[in-house]
């Protein structure tokens, strides 16, 4: 089968995520044209005619009304080369948590951004959600990040290069903060989402006579005409289908039996497998494993599976365990790490031993506390060993306790199991990797 990749649309409320999406399920014919024409209708009845493709993910009626995404929105497509799921993540503040989960499956980020004049604005701010996000996608072990600057079809734009690259300039040193590699891992599109133009076709030249010659010359390091093509250029590295199993549960149910779900992060999973569950290593047996309704012989890194699991209940599956083959990934309640900080809350003005936040790692969540600071380093490198604290911007080498035992493993050897956020009253407070854990006992 072709390689499966699982994409995460990311960016601010309002930024065009969800009728981009929505589009591109159009495009690649998973949308038949008369569901469109219903969508279309009931776009009219509301007076909001610019959102019926946003409904195709939008599907309850709360988000329809508001125009706002809540859930994450799940869909699938195909190009020749790969199979794709799309994951249409929130971008309301409130939702975050929502969207941590999303984009804790994604191998690849699509950042869209909204050229609009205003809302390109709005959307950096210090409030605002593309800053946020852009972060939560590094942490969360996004590979690739596309940014689209959308809306370009806009009245106040009008395909000017000249805004696309105000946009693009703006955004370089941010990301390049964030962590990503400008050169390696970031790759600039202009598009519009709402009549299609570079997403599965390249646009006119008569609309936009610039774009042929940037991509032809590998602008902003992208080599490709359209969205799609250039999905289907990205190499996913380190899957390693031989390696032990890993797959972080992210939801569970019942149906006549237990059923996980997850990403296969590494190894392949087949029906009759031993695995253990961690962080409670009670063993048991796979009784069968399916990509939505079709039963597989097994499964790869990267695809997102259901997996019955005989003799276990649901308490026995929860959220944020880790499904493995021997030998099983560790589970701690004290780590070291080195973390970035972000963004104190307004009562806590720097970062001191003592200080509590809610732990994000894969699917799991926990309640943490910074138990002692071993040495910062400030923006400019200057190192400080035994310091007390620290404050926005530096980088933290901390050991960090945990309320419960959480499995995870250290960065280097499994980066998947070993990347973490922290967050507090409702903003990302600092993202890290795990650089230690404590020997094993003998269990």
């Amino acid at each position: 089968p072709r390689e499966h990749l699982n994409l995460v649309f990311i960016g601010h409320v309002d930024a065009g995520k969800s009728t981009l999406s929505g589009n591109i399920l159009y495009l690649t014919d998973n949308v038949d044209k008369r569901t469109i024409e219903k969508y279309e209708a009931e776009a009219k009845e509301r007076n909001r005619e610019s959102w019926f493709l946003a409904f195709i993910m939008d599907t309850n009626e709360e988000e329809r009304a508001k125009g706002k995404t809540v859930e994450v929105g799940r869909a699938t497509f195909e190009t020749d080369l790969h199979r794709y799921s799309i994951l249409d993540a929130p971008g309301h503040k409130n939702y975050v948590p929502n969207m941590i989960m999303g984009a804790s499956q994604a191998d690849v980020g699509v950042l869209v951004i909204s050229a609009r004049k205003g809302e390109f604005e709005s959307g950096f701010d210090k409030g605002g959600q593309t800053r946020e996000h852009a972060l939560l996608a590094k942490t969360l072990g996004v590979s690739h990040l596309v940014v689209v600057i959308n809306k370009m079809d806009e009245p106040t734009v009008k395909w000017q290069k000249q805004r696309f690259d105000e946009c693009v300039n703006k955004l370089r040193p941010f990301l390049k903060g964030c962590g990503f590699k400008i050169k390696k891992e970031v790759k600039f599109m202009p598009i519009s989402g709402l009549n299609g133009a570079n997403v599965k076709d390249e646009v006119d030249p008569k609309v936009c006579p610039w774009w042929s010659k940037a991509w032809k010359n590998g602008d902003n390091n992208t080599n490709k005409p359209t969205l799609m093509s250039l999905l289907d250029s990205l190499e996913m590295k380190g899957r390693d289908p031989d390696a032990p199993v890993r797959i972080p549960v992210l939801d569970r149910y019942t149906d006549r039996g237990t059923v996980a779900m997850g990403k296969v992060e590494s190894g392949t999973i087949r029906p009759g497998a031993k695995i253990i569950m961690m962080p409670t290593r009670q063993k048991y047996k796979v009784d069968g494993v399916w990509k939505e309704e079709t039963p597989l012989a097994s499964a790869r890194p990267g695809e997102n599976v259901l997996i019955k699991i005989a003799g276990a209940s649901t308490d026995d599956v929860q959220k944020g365990f880790v499904i493995c083959t021997d030998p099983p990934c560790r589970s701690v309640s004290k780590l070291i790490c080195q973390i970035m900080v972000m963004d104190l809350p307004e009562q806590a003005k720097v970062l001191t031993a003592g200080f509590q936040a809610n732990f994000h790692a894969h699917c799991a969540e926990e309640e943490a506390t910074v138990t002692k600071i071993f040495e910062t380093t400030d923006r400019k490198g200057k190192v400080n060993k035994g310091a007390h604290f620290a404050g926005v911007g530096m980088t933290v080498i901390c050991m960090i306790e945990l309320s419960r035992t959480v499995p995870c493993e250290t960065f280097d050897d499994y980066p998947f199991l070993g990347r973490f956020t922290l967050r507090t009253e409702g903003k990302t407070c600092a993202i890290g990797v795990i650089k230690k854990l404590p020997p094993k006992k003998d269990d």
